[in-house]
């Protein structure tokens, strides 16, 4: 089962940064990361939301590519398998793209958007959603950029131990 861990950071790219560390520490197998979504707040209040995965562009891209070939065996009966290759490859990009934009994978949309609302202006917040983590090496990887616990799907003892060793930099 996954965890989700909300970080809130002062500084409108720390989300990112601390994003991208995470990648890198994935990469060291050090924490497996399901899905990741990053909240900027400007300072005159306008939300910022980038997901990790663009659905939409994913939808097209193997809509595209499986009507094309489903485009290319039917043009095949009608003698025009070219005719029928782009016909398929632009209806299956149109299906995929509007099914990829109606999906939600992951971490849910409207919380992240509701909770976006509250971060302080000037800041960003990282949203995790985590299969597995080693914590005693991934914490002091991300202390050096303060983060502030939001909101976890964690027990209150597991929360109660990541707040206090956030906490211990601040």
């Amino acid at each position: 089962m996954s965890d989700l861990v909300v970080l809130d950071f002062d500084g409108i790219h720390t989300a990112d940064e601390v994003l991208n560390k995470l990648r890198s520490l994935q990469k060291e197998y050090l924490i497996d990361l399901e899905d990741s979504c990053v909240v900027e707040r400007e300072t005159d209040g306008k939300v910022h939301i980038k997901q990790a995965v663009n659905l939409t562009k994913l939808g097209a891209a193997r809509g595209g590519m499986s009507g094309a070939v489903w485009g290319t065996l039917v043009g095949i009966l009608f003698l025009n398998p070219l005719a029928g290759m782009a016909i398929g490859a632009l209806a299956g990009a149109g299906a995929g793209a509007l099914s990829g934009s109606l999906a939600d994978y992951g971490i849910n949309d409207d919380f992240v958007k509701q909770l976006g609302q509250t971060i302080p202006p000037g800041s960003s917040a990282l949203f995790v959603l985590v299969k597995s983590v080693t914590l005693d090496k991934v914490l002091p990887e991300i202390e050096p950029y303060k983060p502030r616990v939001l909101r976890t799907s964690l027990t209150n003892e597991a929360e109660a131990k990541l707040r206090a060793a956030l906490a211990k930099v601040s």
